[in-house]
């Protein structure tokens, strides 16, 4: 679980300093950071923590309320790409990681460039 709290706390100081992301976080993000922590944890194989405590993730119906078009995904995809650098993460989890996060940030699009 260590090694998830990191990877969330170096996503999250990512996103506090990022103009296109920060709006679409509550004001405090430690709750979001530990949210984080327990899917990512239970998702690559630790204990079921999150779903404990919140329920099946619905990662779709979760984000819906927010726009998220590729300049969005892709500023995501930056920050959790370079924590995953800050934190470490090493092969073999790294590509499984890395190939998640990409597709799973480009699952979540919900808006067209010309929506904006």
């Amino acid at each position: 679980m260590e090694t998830f709290h990191l990877l969330a706390a170096a996503f999250y100081r990512r996103v506090e300093a990022d103009p296109l992301l920060r709006p679409l976080y509550p004001e405090s993000l430690e709750e979001a950071a530990e949210k984080l922590a327990l899917f990512l944890a239970q998702y690559f194989g630790g204990p079921a923590e999150y779903n404990a405590r919140r329920g099946h993730p619905r990662l779709r119906m979760r984000h819906i309320p927010f726009r998220i078009g590729q300049a969005e995904r892709d500023a995501w995809l930056t920050h959790m790409l370079a924590a995953l650098d800050e934190v470490g993460i090493e092969e073999p989890i790294r590509s499984p990681m890395r190939q998640y996060f990409e597709a799973t940030s480009t699952f979540l699009i919900n808006a067209r460039q010309e929506d904006a």
